[in-house]
């Protein structure tokens, strides 16, 4: 069992070089949390992840698919490019501009870089210079902005795709309001096998039965059809109409979104009393996805509306689709082809590295246990006073009353080469400590 930091577990640790060890990590939390504040949203007060937690437990016993460390949860089927998405190589999404015509209040385009700027990418030169270099991909998507504002850029792109990488499963997501038969049947041409429509559940009635009339003509020409939609808090009655009209067009599936905060235009996010879910992260880092931070009762929502897509008996497939979900390719690509040190061990769970500490006048004993077990191979750091060890050794300690820290790290690949950086610190004892459940 791993326990994690906050005020009251770092002020009754005994260990002085512990507790102040610890404290660091905890200001790092904090002020993460005030510079969230300082653009003009709150966290939510309450943790619901131990209501999310029985909410899945509860699918999974229905027979839903929960995987990737519970952070994905499907029923009936999943797309290909989603199962792809957990380790993320050979997987790339590529945008011709970032231009889009729909404005969404959440949109986290801003966040990304060349936001503004107008210019274009040849997105399909790219995937002539990759094949030419002899990169090798699987999945291949474009995005945007809106990517049928340039509708022959995007043909082109996809039958280049297919020209290059014969075997990579291709898809495109669009809001869906440039899609016509012309447009479609080049699109088949070219070999798209997967188009993801946008519906947004604030846009009424009118709204979504433009997108829907689309989605049908789509199913005419495109083998893989599926929704993508952020759940907003609030919008259940509104997602559970949008499912039943989604079973009864008999698309491929629907992606359930974790909905997200982009850290820009909090007006509108306070107006609708959105706040940040609490904790945003499992473990705080710098992730490439730009969305954001989740907002609290998203998930929840997502779940229920799997929950009640089992109950209608519906056939398309469902999936949820967490923020963490999407974070995990990430870590899995920093840490691939990595010399793993002597110390550590890869996580199968969320792909970071584990490190086990003792610190202080309990490194002394540490040391001895080890030694007596025949286990040389740790590391002393005599600047903050700890012993540093393989977690599997934590075995070796369990007649020892202590408290060890797990560590958490990833390897950054900096201009001086690959680096190791520690992210999180978590508590264990030797007694309660289960490699099983806890790396």
């Amino acid at each position: 069992m791993l326990a994690e930091l906050n005020r009251k577990r770092i002020s009754a640790l005994k260990n002085p070089p512990l507790r102040s060890y610890a404290e660091q990590y905890l200001r790092i939390s904090e002020q993460f949390s005030e510079a969230v504040r300082q653009t003009g949203i709150a966290f939510d007060p309450v943790d619901t992840r131990a209501e999310a937690a029985a909410r899945r437990e509860a699918l999974r016993a229905r027979g839903a698919v929960v995987r990737n460390n519970d952070h994905s949860v499907y029923v009936n089927r999943v797309s290909p490019a989603c199962l792809a998405c957990r380790k993320g190589i050979g997987s790339l999404t590529f945008y011709i501009s970032l231009e889009c015509h729909r404005k969404c209040f959440y949109c986290f385009n801003p966040n990304q870089e060349g936001f503004g700027e107008g210019a274009r990418r040849d997105v399909a030169a790219e995937l002539v210079q990759m094949a030419a270099a002899g990169q090798s991909l699987s999945q291949v998507a474009l995005t945007g902005g809106e990517p049928l504002l340039h509708p022959a850029e995007a043909v082109a792109f996809f039958r280049t795709a297919r020209e290059r990488f014969p075997s990579a499963y291709t898809r495109l997501y669009t809001s869906g309001d440039h899609v016509n038969r012309e447009l479609l049947s080049q699109l088949k041409e070219a070999g798209l096998d997967e188009i993801r429509f946008s519906v947004r559940a604030h846009d009424g009635e009118a709204g979504r039965r433009h997108t829907y009339e689309r989605i049908a003509l789509a199913r005419e020409y495109i083998p893989f059809v599926m929704v993508e939609t952020p759940v907003l808090p609030g919008t259940l009655d509104a997602m559970k109409e949008m499912l039943r009209e989604l079973e009864r067009l008999q698309i491929f599936g629907v992606n359930l979104l974790e909905f997200c905060y982009p850290l820009t235009n909090a007006e509108a996010y306070r107006e609708r009393g959105y706040q940040v879910k609490n904790p945003p992260y499992q473990t705080l880092y710098d992730y490439w996805y730009a969305g954001g931070l989740p907002v609290a009762g998203s998930e929840l929502d997502c779940l229920e509306l799997l929950s009640f897509m089992m109950d209608e008996g519906m056939s398309i497939g469902g999936h949820y689709c967490s923020l963490e979900n999407k974070h995990t390719g990430q870590i899995f690509q920093q840490q691939w082809g990595q010399d793993l040190p002597m110390t550590a061990c890869a996580s199968e769970r969320d792909f970071f590295y584990k490190t086990a500490k003792v610190f202080g006048d309990d490194m002394s004993r540490v040391r001895r246990a080890l030694e007596r077990a025949g286990h040389t191979q740790y590391v002393v750091n005599r600047d903050y006073r700890y012993i540093e060890f393989h977690p599997s050794l934590i075995a070796v300690l369990s007649k020892l009353d202590l408290d060890v820290a797990i560590s958490t790290l990833v390897v950054e690949h900096r201009q001086e080469g690959a680096v190791l950086r520690e992210l999180k610190l978590e508590l264990t004892t030797p007694q309660t400590f289960d490699p099983n459940t806890d790396l």
